[in-house]
């Protein structure tokens, strides 16, 4: 645990998190020259307005500027703005969901995970810490049908908090995996309940963190993308009753419609949970 915090930096997880997104996500845009204008000066005028009215100083310019440098040097920009932004983005996208809720991905999603049948056990390291936990549930659409054949792409943290492709030491797809639904959209999942953790505080995320006396913890949460053939992709996350950070998450992404239900499992090991999902169309 020592060695894995060590070296599981927020410089090592901010280049993983760069790197991944310029891989999957980074490219030209189709937006509108006069929609990025609009966008820009808004933001902008935003800005000018908060340093209006605050009166704030040369000091304090010159402070921003030197964290916004760093934000970049760190390559922490990817964790930055899936912490402090995108939850308002995935809330503007989703408003218009008549099935499950959604939340926010994060900066730790890596696509390309397992393929695994509706009834299926995640990669983990022999022996892998934690509580065992089964989760399953079944795909509908919204009017009701089941979803044979529906992906449910799974992955999460382990017992110490860290990410496989994140942290070093991990295999490359610890806790992850995309499971195929069954002919009636069920599937049955065995993995380890995650544990709550801190987002990497020795960069500058961090130094934002504790310049304004903020905490840094997310809740254990399961995250999730479900797809399947003319509906529209869902990426969520659930969490678990209990939890002291479920009120004050860091990321601001929980939502009381993504609270699980945890029962004792059938054979007395660890946790039984039960969690629908209804697609809308594409």
């Amino acid at each position: 645990m020592n060695t894995m915090e060590d070296k599981a930096t927020a410089a090592a997880t901010g280049a993983s998190a760069t790197e991944r997104f310029r891989t999957d996500k980074s490219g030209a845009t189709d937006t509108p020259p006069e929609r990025v204008s609009m966008l820009a000066r808004e933001v902008l005028d935003a800005v000018h307005d908060v340093i209006r009215r605050h009166q704030v100083t040369y000091p304090e310019y010159d402070a921003l500027k030197a964290w916004l440098i760093q934000v970049g040097a760190d390559g922490e920009w990817p964790l930055f703005l899936d912490v402090f932004v995108e939850h308002v983005v995935e809330e503007v996208a989703n408003a218009a969901r008549e099935g499950s809720k959604g939340t926010i991905e994060g900066p730790f999603y890596a696509p390309g995970a397992p393929r695994l049948g509706a009834d299926a056990t995640l990669p983990m390291r022999e022996g892998e810490k934690g509580t065992p936990l089964v989760f399953h549930g079944q795909v509908r659409s919204v009017d009701g049908q089941a979803l044979g054949g529906a992906t449910v792409d799974i992955w999460h943290c382990d017992d110490d908090g860290y990410y496989a492709q994140f942290a070093p030491g991990l295999p490359e797809w610890n806790l992850r995996g995309r499971i195929t639904a069954d002919g009636d959209g069920r599937f049955w999942i065995r993995t380890i309940q995650p544990a709550p953790y801190q987002i990497p505080t020795d960069g500058a995320t961090g130094a934002l963190i504790r310049a304004a006396n903020w905490h840094a913890w997310r809740p254990a949460h399961l995250h999730m993308k479900v797809s399947a053939p003319g509906y529209q992709v869902i990426t969520t996350q659930l969490y678990f009753p209990g939890d002291p950070h479920n009120d004050d998450d860091i990321a601001m992404a929980v939502k009381p419609e993504l609270m699980l239900d945890p029962r004792p499992a059938a054979d007395g090991r660890g946790a039984d949970v039960e969690y629908d999902y209804v697609l809308d169309p594409a």
